[in-house]
């Protein structure tokens, strides 16, 4: 080469989705250009000094500064959720811009880009969230935004205001055929939980323990089983998002079986959280566990640890629902505790996806650190046609790092950077953090948080890699 490398980092144990292997990465403009042994000096050089180096993570499931009814609102927005994300070992998100009944699909990606403009601390791309399917979104729209480069898109099979019926779903999933696009589904019958839902508060049962009684496995296999079928349908691939235990995974197993192409997601929620968490008793403090589908038990663990050992998952997201407890915008409504029917769902995740797993999943002998890599970056980047620029160290790709350490922590909600006022991992013991994370081949956390404000770029993707195009 001609002229030094802008970087070196020296003695990395390099960890991708195939192998693991010691070498020094030579950096440039921002993107990988050389992987070998005794690189050439640069003008600035990071002794990795034989600790893990793996790429920056993708986080293709998380929500900022999503629009709400009010009064809720999302307690982080670009800045402090991009923040998070890269102390966190997180250097690109995909967050959602949301379509709102009456509302043009182009108009909520407008007002997506103005409400990211200047704040990003991380690259970003985002997914559309299609709830109005009118003539004109199925036919121009949703065509036009693909080829620009927003090419995948989330359909709801639950919650009144986003909810597609099948009909509607047959006709997005079929733009997302004729055009390459990746659709994801959050499958729950909604029908079965709104029944449920006026059972248990007939009897007065509103607490946020409820929320669990509400959403049974059996809405999830349901609508699983039949997100699969109107994928087969249309013949198209489709992605199963947040899938929270056995009975989803069956279906999904049983549509591989016969040669279907079915992807599936799953979140730290459904490793490290019960139904217990939402509440013993009937307080409110449960409140901080609600999401959708709720956490099961732990039998439901091992079967999603199963899931992410062999293969059937395809992507680890954080589904980070950033509301807080106190205040009136998020958990509590309006400043009240409210039936569990009006607690907003979600939880935070962004800054402590990647430790969790590598801390319980890798160093706790559950995953190889191959798998790590792949569930929590590479595929991601695959499936959302990011990759192979992000997700993989390589020649040629953006110089997105984490250099791993390894050795105790607890998470603690005063030590992160989101703006939630808590975190439902309060007090987990972790074995490992990012100790610098680098994107582009600039330092953002190295132990301290080096702010860069509105220097993440928008990535526009191409078509998912996780199939061959038709």
């Amino acid at each position: 080469m001609s002229g030094p490398f802008d970087l070196v980092l020296r003695n990395a144990r390099v960890a991708t989705a195939s192998d693991c292997f010691n070498a020094d990465i030579g950096i440039q403009a921002g993107r990988i250009i050389q992987i070998g042994a005794s690189l050439p000096k640069g003008v600035h050089e990071i002794d990795a000094a034989g600790r893990v180096v793996t790429p920056g993570g993708v986080d293709a499931h998380c929500h900022l500064d999503q629009p709400m009814a009010p009064p809720v609102r999302m307690a982080d927005d670009f800045d402090t959720g991009t923040r998070s994300a890269a102390c966190g070992g997180t250097t690109t998100v995909i967050p959602f811009a949301a379509q709102e009944k009456g509302q043009s699909l182009r108009a909520a990606v407008d007002d997506y880009h103005r409400r990211a403009a200047g704040k990003a601390h991380v690259d970003y791309a985002f997914h559309l969230i299609v709830s109005d399917p009118t003539p004109e979104v199925l036919q121009h729209e949703l065509p036009a935004l693909i080829a620009e480069g927003y090419t995948s898109f989330k359909i709801y099979m639950t919650y009144d205001d986003l909810k597609l019926d099948d009909g509607q779903i047959l006709d997005v999933l079929s733009v997302a055929r004729a055009h390459g696009a990746m659709a994801m589904i959050h499958a729950e019958n909604a029908d079965c939980i709104e029944w449920l839902t006026k059972r248990l508060e007939a009897a007065g049962r509103t607490a946020p323990r409820f929320h669990a009684l509400s959403r049974p496995m059996l809405v999830e296999r349901e609508a699983t089983h039949r997100a699969i079928s109107l994928a087969e349908l249309v013949d198209v691939p489709i992605l199963i998002v947040h899938v929270s235990g056995r009975e989803a995974v069956e279906q999904i197993r049983w549509a591989r079986a016969q040669g279907l192409q079915i992807y599936a997601e799953t979140c730290p929620q459904y490793l490290f959280l019960t139904a217990e968490d939402l509440g013993l008793d009937d307080g409110y403090h449960g409140a901080r566990c609600v999401c959708s589908p709720p956490p099961r038990d732990r039998s439901n663990q091992e079967v999603i640890w199963n899931g992410l050992r062999d293969g059937l998952f395809t992507v680890f997201s954080s589904d980070h629902a950033p509301f807080n407890y106190d205040g009136t915008e998020g958990k509590k409504p309006g400043g009240a505790e409210q039936p569990f029917r009006h607690i907003p769902n979600g939880i935070p995740g962004l800054e402590t996806r990647m430790a969790l797993l590598y801390s319980e999943g890798v160093l706790g002998g559950r995953i190889t650190l191959e798998k790590f890599v792949e569930l929590t970056a590479t595929h991601p980047a695959k499936a959302y046609g990011l990759h192979p620029r992000k997700g993989t160290i390589a020649v040629g790709a953006d110089a997105d790092l984490v250099i791993w350490d390894e050795g105790e922590r607890v998470i603690r909600n005063a030590d992160l950077h989101h703006a939630v006022d808590h975190t439902p991992y309060e007090g987990r013991r972790l074995r490992a953090w990012p100790a610098v994370t680098l994107i582009g081949g600039d330092v953002v956390w190295d132990g301290q948080f080096h702010p860069r404000p509105g220097q993440g770029r928008f990535q526009a993707c191409g078509a998912p890699s996780l199939w061959p195009r038709r």
